[in-house]
């Protein structure tokens, strides 16, 4: 019987194992498509991750939250989620000043791991939060089936 893990390229000491899923063409193909690894700009990139958490984040508050049978329960949901993404955008903006230096913030470098491209991201999450979210709720009140 074949072993189904293996070390990785055959180096022990390279901290990651080679198994079925981790080696499969699918695998690859959607890391390969996430926006994280995709060339974008910075905003498009934190546009298209915000959109994301945005319109997925408020179905768990409208549907397990504690308003949930209530008239305002949509409403309700939206506004934690409004919270969650500004908790969120306060995450990465204490990650982008301590991970980057703030050396020439003026000149505009090209690229998302520095100070200019993670100023742009965390714009681009806040405003794809809220604009995601706030049409998900438009959806959930206009089109309650």
């Amino acid at each position: 019987m074949a072993q189904l893990v293996i070390k990785y390229q055959n180096d022990a000491f390279v901290g990651h194992l080679s198994t079925p899923i981790t080696n499969s063409v699918l695998t690859r193909f959607i890391l390969k498509n996430l926006s994280a690894y995709r060339p974008l700009t910075a905003l498009a990139r934190g546009l298209e991750i915000g959109i994301a958490h945005g319109y997925f984040l408020i179905g768990p508050f409208v549907t397990l939250g504690p308003l949930r049978d209530s008239i305002i329960g949509d409403l309700a949901g939206l506004l934690a989620t409004l919270g969650l993404i500004i908790i969120l955008s306060l995450a990465l903006v204490i990650y982008g000043n301590v991970s980057f230096e703030n050396v020439n913030i003026t000149k505009k470098k090209s690229g998302f791991l520095n100070v200019n491209g993670w100023v742009d991201f965390t714009k681009g999450f806040i405003i794809g939060g809220f604009a995601s979210a706030s049409f998900a709720y438009t959806l959930l009140e206009y089109l309650k089936l």
